[in-house]
């Protein structure tokens, strides 16, 4: 049964007292973005509307990745497979590997990307389930381990970007899976999203002490941006996981809170380029551990390389 709404008036006063009892917990400000997310702890996927209530959720065992497709289905990843399912919770695609599983992306002609992290593998799978493509990053029966890769993307020219967490990099592959790009991405490298002119936007986590941060590099590799705790008083960032740019150059970007960092501080933030918060969401009963998000508020057809996140 869905929850009553909460007046608007209600929910800006108990923010604020939650504010006033715990500081370092900024409190979410009035007006929000509607948009899903996975919460890898709990193991489901949420649809959540602009005031901060749950419209939707379905299990979704430890997933980290997940899309909102354009006919309203949604695809997540589930542990050790991918699932797409309905809004009416059919499941419509299933895919299942011994291998543990972080990355999934439909792509425009139908089939579904996924990144396999022990085996190493960059999957190209038919609806039917058969492999359509397969990119070795490892040598076959090697096991990469639990940190090889976390997030992992299909770029418009057929190359590929991966988020080697254990490695603290992110690497660039083109289609045959010959490396073309490394960036250095110190404290481990969970999510990367390609933007205009060949920048990148990548989310790092917490393998080094105060080392979360969201950074920009331009082509040439230069950091253009970045954000850390030090920009935030009164939040502080745990582990960078799930990243979208918006169009008025804002970032969105999940602060996920395990390694026994629960409730410390807001899921979802929402920066300027001068790294002003203008919208935080934390609910923190309802949600656990935000790994990936996507606002559904903004515009295009995350199957046609319009929505990056």
């Amino acid at each position: 049964m869905r929850k009553p709404a909460i007046p608007t008036l209600t929910r800006i006063f108990c923010a604020i007292a939650i504010g006033l009892l715990n500081p370092g917990i900024l409190p979410a400000l009035a007006t929000g973005h509607r948009f899903a997310c996975a919460d890898y702890l709990q193991g489901k996927v949420f649809i959540v509307a602009a005031d901060g209530q749950v419209e939707w959720e379905h299990p979704a065992a430890s997933c980290n990745d997940l899309w909102v497709l354009p006919n309203g289905n949604l695809l997540f990843t589930t542990g050790h497979g991918v699932k797409e399912v309905t809004r009416a919770k059919q499941v419509v695609f299933n895919y299942e590997s011994k291998s543990e599983i972080y990355a999934c992306q439909r792509l425009a002609n139908g089939n579904t990307f996924i990144g396999e992290c022990n085996a190493g593998r960059l999957l190209e799978v038919e609806p039917s389930g058969s492999i359509a493509k397969e990119i070795r990053l490892l040598p076959a029966g090697k096991d990469g381990g639990h940190l090889y890769m976390r997030n992992a993307r299909r770029l418009p020219n057929g190359h590929y970007l991966v988020a080697h967490y254990g490695d603290q990099a992110v690497r660039e592959y083109d289609a045959q899976g010959k490396m073309m790009r490394e960036i250095p991405a110190a404290s481990g490298p969970h999510s990367v999203v390609r933007l205009a002119k060949e920048h990148t936007l990548i989310a790092c986590g917490d393998m080094v002490k105060d080392g979360a941060r969201v950074f920009e590099v331009d082509a040439d590799g230069r950091t253009v941006w970045e954000i850390t705790s030090r920009d935030l008083p009164g939040i502080s960032l745990k582990l960078m996981t799930g990243l979208q740019r918006l169009p008025n150059g804002n970032t969105v970007m999940s602060n996920w809170q395990g390694h026994g960092e629960l409730a410390s501080g807001p899921h979802v933030l929402e920066v300027t380029p001068a790294k002003q918060v203008v919208w935080t969401f934390a609910d923190h009963q309802t949600t656990k551990t935000v790994s990936s998000l996507q606002l559904l508020d903004v515009p295009g057809n995350a199957t046609k390389d319009e929505v990056w996140h």
